[in-house]
């Protein structure tokens, strides 16, 4: 974010690339795969502007999706399975911000969380904390490659993380701004993943 700022960018721009930024290095919480809020405060007008791109639910979820064999709620299900995932909202919340009320391209502000995935991040005590009580279930996950090292167990602190795929996805959004994450091969991606469990 100050980054930004120093390169002339307002305080959407700057908000929009830490948003960005905390995909990196926050994955327990600043994920692309999630969703929140922003506020907004217009000097123009005096008002503020509240933006909600929490996740969604997908079209095929029902009411009883989270209900187990024994009739009654299964929070395993409601809390770690595929089916708890949503259509992620932070993609298209954090480029509705930018388009609307930054200034600064799209391209640069994504530039400094791209150069973080690119040339990796030093894991802080809090993260490798975070991804070691993780591990169990990233273990069982498609996650695993990305969040563990190839011997199954978490990175440690200092070491140096890098996350070339994510800086590929950023990248991606980038140049082709919404459809690049919720259409075509980013997408399908996400769509495949979902089918096979």
């Amino acid at each position: 974010g100050a980054c930004i700022l120093e390169r002339g960018g307002n305080a959407v721009d700057a908000a929009v690339a830490t948003g960005f930024a905390l995909a990196v290095t926050l994955p327990q919480a600043g994920n692309l795969g999630g969703g929140g809020f922003m506020l907004v405060h217009l000097v123009q007008g005096d008002k503020t502007v509240a933006i909600d791109y929490r996740e969604l639910a997908p079209a095929a979820a029902h009411r009883d999706l989270f209900v187990g064999a024994d009739g009654q709620v299964d929070t395993e299900l409601a809390r770690f399975s595929h089916r708890a995932a949503g259509v992620p909202g932070t993609v298209a919340g954090l480029l509705h911000a930018q388009e609307r009320y930054g200034t600064l391209p799209l391209a640069a502000v994504l530039a400094p969380a791209i150069a973080l995935a690119d040339e990796g991040i030093l894991v802080t005590r809090a993260l490798a904390f975070s991804l070691a009580e993780a591990q169990p279930r990233l273990r069982k996950s498609a996650a695993a490659g990305y969040f563990l090292q190839s011997d199954g167990s978490p990175p440690s602190v200092g070491q140096r993380w890098r996350q070339a795929d994510l800086a590929t996805t950023l990248r991606q959004i980038g140049e082709g701004g919404r459809a690049a994450f919720y259409e075509g091969e980013n997408s399908a991606k996400i769509v495949a993943e979902m089918a096979a469990h």
